[in-house]
Parts: structure tokens; C-alpha cells; sequence
């Protein structure tokens, strides 16, 4: 009798435990769907019994074909597309794609330099390298937008009229160490079409060198002429998130004279004949060097697919100021 009621006990405690237990624990039976593929059914009332196949095409594309297709695309593309859905976004995270846009935007650094850094600094993973590891973009411009106001003439004595004067510069850096300026009051869409190596002196785009060392960019070029001068470049790369690399700081800008000799070595190694130079640093009496303190607007990296809709176009009646950020 009593070996009755204590079992009995039991089992009353045991359903209580279990039922409290019910209401602390949810039930999710979708988790048990994970890691299964599920065929696609008919809707529910269709007229048709086959079963629903999917209609995109890219779907059924090879794995094989898509990774080829991926291995074309820029590093900025690669990121867009594996927003697109899970699949593309599981394909582009094979290190090979990664790979290869850390050996092309570091190449001046050397292969073996950059597998030092990789396993040294991020733990081999390439994907962290190409968004941890300051690199300058070559998928677009780097443009400067300058204004400054400039007094007009009075007329008839009633009014001082001004002028807000617009200008750019623009910058295009290549992965070979080579780099294109332009100092112009052209919108951007119309500048970008002529910042290649195809351009013709008219369109005024001079060519020079650069270097990357962290964060900091030094670069030089020669601007031709009667009396051949040198520009000397100082920029701090940053990003307005990680990994942007879509904001050059202008440390430093500065003009200095260039002798003769140095002029016909310029196009070899140029940064290699400025190297050392001080600030206030000039090889030709009759140019002095001058360290521009105006125009150092931050650059902002536009690239090519936007700089048809980029605000940078805008006039300047619609924007007479830009905040870089």
C-alpha cells in the first residue's frame, strides 16, 4: 500500500516537472530543418501535379562556371554579389578570389612580402587582409573638390559683385606603382573620360610615381614645360567604414624647381630623384619651392560605374560647399 502511494507520488511530481518544462522551453520544429534540402512542391490548389522546378537560369548554373565568372569580376563587384543569396555568398568566400585581388593591389611589395604579412599580421586569411590592410583603389577616381571666392567688378557703383570659383583634382592610381593627375575645372563625368594613359597634352593629365607605406602615400610628377617643375604629393589613406579605402587626406602639396639632368631621369625613377628633399627644397634658382596651403580639400573615391550619377557633378549653385566626411 504504501509502496503504491510513494510510486504514485512519483509520477505526479514527474508530469508537474514535465509540464512546467513545457512552458520554459519553445518548441522551434524548424530548426530540424537545417542541412536539408527541400524539393519544391506544387502550390496548394493548382491544377497541375508537376512539381514546381525553379526558373532562374543562374540557378542552375555549374559551380564550376560561377566561380569562373566570379574570378572576372573587381573585388568591389565580389562584394556586391554575395549579397545577392546564400549560394553566391558561400562560393565567394573561397580565399582563391581574395587571393588574387591581394596580390594584384600589393604587387609593388612582392609575393613572398605579402605571404609574410598574411601569415604574420592576419593570421592567413586573405579576405581579412584586403579589408584590414590599407590599400589605394584603382576601380574608380579620387577627386578633390576646391571652391574659392574671387571679387568681381563693380558695376555703375551700386554693387561689389563675387565669384565662387570651382576645381578639381583628380587622381587615378594603378596598381604598378603609377598614378595620373589633373587640375581642372571639368565636372567629373567629363574628366573621367580622359584620365588613361591615352591622353593627349591637351587634356593636360600628367603621369607620375607613388608609394604605400601603411597609411601614408607619397607620390611625385613632373609637369613639362620651359621651366620643368616637380609636384610632391603627401596623402593619408582612410575610409569612412573598414575596408572603404574612399578618403585621401592631403598632408602636404608642394612645387619645387628641377634641374636638367634630373629632368631626362624623371621618367625612370622619379620619387627616386625627390627622395630626401626637404620641404623648402628646390634644384633650380629660378623656381622656388612653394608649399601650397590652399586647395587641400580631402580626395573622395568615386568609382567608374557611379561617376555619371556621382553629387560631385552637381553645379555650383546647387552645391557652393562639400562636406567630404
Amino acid at each position: 500500500m504504501a509502496s503504491d502511494y510513494a510510486s504514485k507520488l512519483a509520477e505526479l511530481e514527474a508530469s508537474s516537472r514535465l509540464r512546467a518544462a513545457q512552458f520554459l522551453v519553445t518548441n522551434r520544429p524548424w530548426l530540424d530543418l537545417y542541412g536539408i534540402n527541400v524539393r519544391p512542391v506544387t502550390p496548394y490548389g493548382s491544377l497541375s501535379n508537376r512539381e514546381l522546378v525553379d526558373t532562374a537560369l543562374i540557378n542552375r548554373m555549374p559551380d564550376e562556371l560561377l566561380s569562373e565568372i566570379f574570378s572576372k569580376m573587381t573585388s568591389y563587384n565580389l562584394g556586391m554579389a554575395a549579397c545577392v543569396c546564400r549560394k553566391w555568398r558561400y562560393t565567394i568566400r573561397n580565399p582563391v578570389f581574395w587571393r588574387y585581388a591581394c596580390l594584384r593591389a600589393w604587387q609593388l611589395n612582392g609575393v613572398v612580402e605579402n605571404y609574410k604579412i598574411l601569415q604574420s599580421v592576419y593570421h592567413g586569411s586573405w579576405k581579412q587582409m584586403w579589408l584590414l590592410r590599407p590599400r589605394v583603389r584603382t576601380d574608380g577616381l579620387y577627386v578633390s573638390r576646391n571652391t574659392y571666392i574671387r571679387a568681381g567688378i563693380a558695376e555703375w557703383k551700386i554693387s561689389n559683385p563675387v565669384h565662387i570659383v570651382c576645381y578639381y583634382r583628380y587622381i587615378r592610381f594603378y596598381p604598378s606603382g603609377r598614378f595620373l593627375y589633373k587640375n581642372s575645372s571639368q565636372k567629373l563625368k567629363d574628366a573621367a573620360k580622359h584620365m588613361n594613359f591615352r591622353a593627349s597634352k591637351a587634356d593636360c593629365v600628367f603621369s607620375g610615381q607613388y608609394t604605400l607605406t601603411e597609411d601614408k602615400v607619397e607620390a611625385a610628377l613632373l609637369y613639362p614645360g620651359l621651366s620643368p617643375t616637380v609636384l610632391r604629393i603627401r596623402l593619408r589613406l582612410r575610409g569612412t567604414i573598414e575596408g572603404a579605402n574612399n578618403r585621401l587626406d592631403l598632408v602636404s602639396l608642394v612645387t619645387s624647381g628641377i634641374n636638367d639632368a634630373e629632368v631626362s631621369k624623371c621618367d625612370e625613377d622619379i620619387l627616386g630623384i625627390v627622395e630626401g628633399w626637404q620641404e623648402d627644397e628646390t634644384h633650380n634658382p629660378n623656381i622656388p619651392a612653394v608649399s601650397h596651403n590652399r586647395g587641400l580639400t580631402p580626395f573622395v573615391f568615386v568609382p567608374f560605374d557611379e561617376v555619371e550619377t556621382s553629387v560631385l557633378n552637381l553645379p555650383v549653385d546647387k552645391m557652393d560647399y562639400f562636406v567630404t566626411g
